[in-house]
């Protein structure tokens, strides 16, 4: 089995930033990406950034020169750091991992979210 384990949510004001971090752990052989996902209320769930094993990274287009995304490969974690967030950046925050078994068997996995909310 995998864990996903997301931190780094919470309050902030318009204009402020965030990092959130996603730790991965368990029957993991290889990554085949990684990233964050949102969802806000009466709206489809929309890519955030992922970031593949070999470091490719990938944006959504609303949050496109506000946020980067990086990795620890040692740790199998994945950090999103947001700026110049905005009220319409509120919504629940997904961690998703895309990787292989050991039996060569491609998976998905999704962390239970964490609320971000930008609010004066």
């Amino acid at each position: 089995q995998v864990q996903l384990v997301e931190s780094g949510g919470g309050l902030v004001q318009p204009g402020g930033s965030l990092r959130l971090s996603c730790a991965a752990s368990g029957s993991i052989f290889s990554i085949n990406f990684m990233g964050w996902y949102r969802q806000a209320p009466g709206k489809e769930r929309e890519l955030v950034a992922t970031i593949t094993g070999g470091g490719f990274a990938k944006y959504g287009d609303s949050v496109k020169g506000r946020v980067t995304i990086s990795k620890d490969n040692a740790k199998s974690t994945v950090f999103l750091q947001m700026n110049s967030l905005k009220p319409e950046d509120t919504a629940v925050y997904y961690c998703r991992l895309r990787f292989y078994t050991i039996s060569n068997h491609e998976e998905d996995s999704w962390g239970q979210g964490t609320q971000v909310t930008v609010s004066s």
